[in-house]
């Protein structure tokens, strides 16, 4: 089953880290290795500050485009991933392995496994069976 998971803490807490910082650190090293070791993460992708974020809404027609994430909170996402697993279990274990968890909070939610969207996807109504 796929999950995805939503890497959320408190954006002004985050340190503006490079690649090549990153690289170095031995607890992301050990959360890699575990995570080519599992081959379970199919996606992953570090997102743009808050402040870079657009929020798009369609009310009577009109479509209104705001500054801003979705929704002002103390924690924002900034990052995901999308792991394929045989159970949950596995996705708690690789989310506690996560080498910032001590100050991040990972929300998991299980994708409908019948609702895939492809690039083959058709789009608009399609037959009853």
């Amino acid at each position: 089953m796929d999950y995805l998971l939503f890497i959320c803490g408190d954006e002004s807490t985050w340190p503006d880290i490079s690649a090549a910082e990153l690289a170095g650190d031995p607890a992301s090293h050990e959360w890699v290795a575990h995570v080519e070791q599992t081959g379970a993460v199919k996606f992953g992708a570090k997102l743009r500050p808050t402040r870079d974020a657009k929020t798009v809404r369609v009310r009577d027609g009109q479509v209104l485009v705001s500054d801003g994430p979705f929704a002002e909170t103390a924690e924002q996402i900034g990052g995901l991933d999308l792991v394929e697993a045989p159970d949950l279990d596995h996705v708690l274990d690789y989310a506690a392995r996560h080498p910032g968890i001590d100050d991040l909070t990972i929300e998991i939610r299980p994708l409908w496994p019948d609702r895939p969207i492809t690039p083959d996807t058709p789009t608009g109504p399609q037959p009853q069976d």
